[in-house]
């Protein structure tokens, strides 16, 4: 029997509403994945509209960037320092379900939108504050970019090459945690408020959410006392677990046990390294790898990354082409999870983007992936005026 496609009415979020005052990547993030999983969410945007949508690709005028984190959102564009933008705006606010705000600790508080006006007259508000550091605490007013919170938070300390210069992570890594962080942290809550339980303010420290998804090396820090070092593509307790150089260029292999171990010598034809005592143990070929990369490659120079590839997935040890995203977005299996959809742009411009990468029950989760013009659905401020302008005065 085939499944009932899934429809948006079905996402596990439809009917909640979300009221999102963010710009730029960790709070939109948040808001996308909401939306993504139903959630109806409208984007309080400054009449400039939010930064993120004058940055490059710009097609037709229309940023792709802002695209990839906004999909499926309405947006009306305020400003909150007018008195009647501002009550518009707490209206919204009390017949939603959610709040993300990603502004400097304050700022919600100082135009009236912040927790302490809410928690008593909508006691099942959920709302998430994302920011830098935190709502309190000695550096919750500094503020923060993705770059800064990588360096605070120890990531760049150990990306890179062992003898190179600090870099970040290729991809924005501290944006993305924590608004992975704020959504989920969201549908807990919304589980709570489900089973009768109140809301809550939910605090979502970028510096934080990045330090704890260093738990690997957090707790080599606490376990030897000593800082974890940078190691290229090297892992810290594994070997051969990294980029090598083949004959035309690089691919990955990750023996992560003693039997894909022994397979990597059986691919390589090298039996003698079983019995080398520098690498009879997970541990020694951790402590030993830099010599153990330079006789595997010695032996990978022989021949092209396709044909060690293909001789490792014969042997069954995990491997990988080190793909551009060109490639990524190619490969058979990212065709097969529909990763890649048309996105059609306000000015009905075509262009592509990555969906929501979860399934649900077999079936990929529908997105609407259009994004929304500056302030294009003003018509809910319209609406609530009228709607005003209709009450009968007390």
């Amino acid at each position: 029997m085939k499944d009932t496609p899934l429809t948006p009415s079905a996402l596990p979020l439809a009917g909640v509403r979300v009221v999102e005052f963010c710009q730029v990547a960790a709070g939109p993030f948040c808001g996308m994945l909401l939306a993504d999983f139903g959630a109806e969410v409208v984007k309080i945007e400054p009449q400039e509209g939010d930064g993120l949508r004058q940055w490059p690709p710009l097609n037709n005028g229309f940023s792709e960037n802002f695209a990839s984190l906004n999909r499926s959102k309405r947006s009306v564009a305020l400003d909150l320092k007018n008195p009647g933008h501002r009550e518009f705006a707490r209206a919204l606010v009390l017949e939603a379900d959610v709040l993300v705000e990603n502004n400097r600790p304050g700022v919600m508080s100082r135009l009236g939108l912040g927790w302490e006006s809410f928690r008593d007259v909508k006691p099942g508000l959920v709302y998430c504050s994302i920011s830098a550091f935190g709502q309190t605490g000695p550096r919750a007013a500094g503020g923060g970019f993705d770059l800064t919170i990588q360096a605070a938070a120890g990531v760049m300390s150990v990306t890179g090459e062992p003898d190179g210069a600090p870099v970040k992570c290729g991809v924005p890594v501290s944006d993305f945690t924590a608004g992975l962080y704020g959504a989920f942290s969201i549908a807990a809550m919304l589980a709570r408020v489900r089973a009768g339980g109140k809301g809550g303010h939910l605090d979502v420290p970028m510096f934080a959410t990045t330090i704890a998804i260093g738990a690997l090396q957090t707790s080599e820090y606490f376990g030897t006392g000593n800082n974890p070092q940078r190691l290229g593509s090297a892992h810290p307790r594994n070997a051969p677990y990294q980029a090598f150089r083949a004959r035309d260029g690089w691919f990955a292999v990750a023996a992560g046990n003693d039997r894909l171990w022994r397979a990597v010598c059986d691919v390589v034809a090298m039996p003698e390294l079983l019995a080398d005592p520098r690498f009879t143990s997970t541990l020694l070929r951790a402590r030993n790898q830099v010599a153990l990369k330079d006789l595997l490659e010695s032996r990978f120079a022989e021949a092209d990354s396709t044909d060690w590839l293909a001789r490792f997935d014969k042997a069954g040890v995990p491997n990988a082409p080190i793909n551009d995203f060109e490639s990524a977005l190619a490969d058979p299996q990212a065709v097969h999870l529909q990763l890649v959809r048309e996105m059609r742009l306000p000015d009905g411009a075509r262009t592509r983007t990555v969906a929501c990468p979860v399934w649900i029950d077999g079936q990929p989760v529908p997105v609407d992936t259009r994004p929304p013009l500056l302030g294009e659905h003003e018509q809910l401020l319209r609406d609530q005026v009228a709607q005003r302008d209709q009450e009968p005065a007390l």
